[in-house]
């Protein structure tokens, strides 16, 4: 596990995490780590049957705000935002980690998938990215953080990874036009993309073992990330050491995607 520094990088900021699932979720991770250099947290859980797994983390991380969002009701996502507008006043960090396909879509080849299948994952993993930045820009009045989670299969194949592949290369794209749309108000805005990681998420996948056990063989640093990797990433892109950084997509995965 990475050693995560302790610091005050973060120190008066408030961030808004969504997506965290359980204590492995790469939301966790990052939440873990804005939290330990001196972020403010809010949380959300998808519904009553997640809740159990997100309130202890919620109270670990002292955040104020706990709410329920399921980016699929209509909602959800604003009542959200508006507890935090009047919790806090104003927003500085927002991750996005949120991604989902119906199984039969995801594990079947891509030519093969629905309709209905790829609707719900583009809505779900990609254009709740664009609503969460509508209503979080109002509230980041002296800038801000807009944060999300990719995966290098956006920009090559990768088996078995299917539908999301261009569902997450459509991500890839929002990110940069969000980040030309909102380069005025200061507001800067990154996916992140992860190696391979043990996540509830990824375990949809088919497979998903082999893709584990070939990252480790291929990647240069020869092991994998793990989810505070990831949150050391997203925490540097929201400090000042990264204030002339938007649009980009940044691997962190020991090296694999430099991999022929």
């Amino acid at each position: 596990m990475t050693q995560i520094p302790d610091g005050h990088a973060l120190a008066g900021k408030h961030a808004l995490v969504l997506g965290v699932a359980n204590a492995h979720s790469i939301a966790y991770g990052c939440a873990r780590v804005f939290r330990r250099l001196g972020a403010q947290i809010a949380l959300t859980y998808l519904n009553e049957k997640a809740k159990p797994f997100v309130e202890p983390l919620a109270r670990e991380l002292d955040a104020p705000i706990l709410a329920p969002c399921d980016v699929q009701q209509p909602g959800d996502l604003e009542g959200v935002f508006a507890q935090i507008a009047a919790t806090w006043g104003r927003l500085d960090i927002a991750l996005h980690s949120i991604a989902f396909a119906p199984r039969a879509d995801l594990q079947g080849r891509l030519v093969d998938s629905s309709p209905e299948g790829f609707g719900v994952a583009m809505d779900v993993s990609c254009h709740s990215f664009i609503r969460m930045a509508r209503l979080a820009a109002p509230l980041m009045t002296e800038g801000g953080t807009l944060l999300t989670m990719s995966y290098h299969g956006a920009s090559k194949v990768v088996p078995n990874y299917n539908l999301m592949g261009p569902v997450k290369a459509a991500l890839e794209c929002t990110v940069r036009y969000l980040a030309y749309e909102l380069g005025d108000r200061d507001i800067r805005v990154h996916a992140v993309s992860p190696g391979p990681l043990k996540t509830r998420a990824a375990s949809g996948l088919k497979d998903f073992d082999l893709l584990l056990n070939e990252a480790v063989a291929r990647a240069p640093i020869g092991e994998l990330v793990d989810i505070d990797d990831v949150g050391l990433t997203a925490a540097f892109l929201t400090t000042p050491y990264a204030a002339r950084l938007t649009g980009t997509t940044l691997y962190v995965d020991g090296g694999l995607s430099i991999m022929a």
